[in-house]
């Protein structure tokens, strides 16, 4: 049994000590792979979850004006925060927003109805934002 069933930790620090001392065929080739695209998967799902969050509230911001809060704000100004970072980050994910939006968009909307108290969807079948807007710090849906 190698130590990434047993001690992942340990089992990162010998991987990482292989690449650095060029040992190459002693690296753990299969879980190497195994983990970087669990670690783009991470990523991936990040951006989304961080997107619906957003736009959820940019949902409630636009379709509930007459509730609208600080904590709204500062929600929507903290995902914003976070999304640049993580864009910044990776920036290749940019490029995966148009096809990533649908899935942050369904989300969202499932999540603002549930938070909105709505019996019947008002909001529209696909997004009315663009990502230029959705990740703009001074758009706001009907201000």
């Amino acid at each position: 049994m190698n130590t990434y069933e047993t001690d992942f930790h340990q089992w990162i620090e010998e991987q990482s000590d292989l690449l650095r001392s060029s040992q190459l065929t002693q690296l753990d080739i299969p879980n190497l792979i195994e983990e970087l695209q669990s670690m783009s998967a991470r990523e991936r799902r990040e951006l989304i979850n961080r997107l619906a969050v957003l736009l959820a509230h940019l949902l409630k911001w636009a379709f509930q004006p007459e509730r609208r809060s600080t904590r709204w704000r500062l929600t929507i100004n903290e995902q914003r925060r976070q999304l640049a970072l993580l864009l910044e980050d990776s920036p290749s994910l940019r490029q995966r927003l148009p096809d990533l939006l649908p899935r942050s968009y369904r989300n969202a909307t499932r999540a603002a109805m549930e938070e909105t108290g709505f019996l019947k969807s008002p909001f529209p079948e696909s997004c009315a934002y663009s990502i230029a807007d959705i990740l703009d710090e001074d758009y706001w849906p009907d201000d």
